[in-house]
């Protein structure tokens, strides 16, 4: 299982094997209904690539904030 917590939102439990074969982050992203442009995936403090293989068991995601 993997625990996915979206910082200021709510904290889900995702099992990799319902993200298909190889998961990446982009994967797990829209899994929980989030866009790789819109925020940041974080496994310990570090913000990783969506494409790279889903290999952390604890995940936080960030929300990028755009405005001028």
């Amino acid at each position: 299982m993997v625990t996915v917590d979206v910082v200021g939102g709510e904290t889900r439990e995702l099992d990799p094997a319902d993200l298909g074969a190889d998961p990446t982050y982009a994967d797990l992203l829209a899994a929980v209904g989030f866009s790789p442009h819109e925020v940041s995936v974080l496994v310990d403090d570090a913000p990783v690539p969506e494409d790279r293989p889903l290999d952390a068991d604890h995940v936080r995601i960030l929300r990028l904030v755009k405005g001028g």
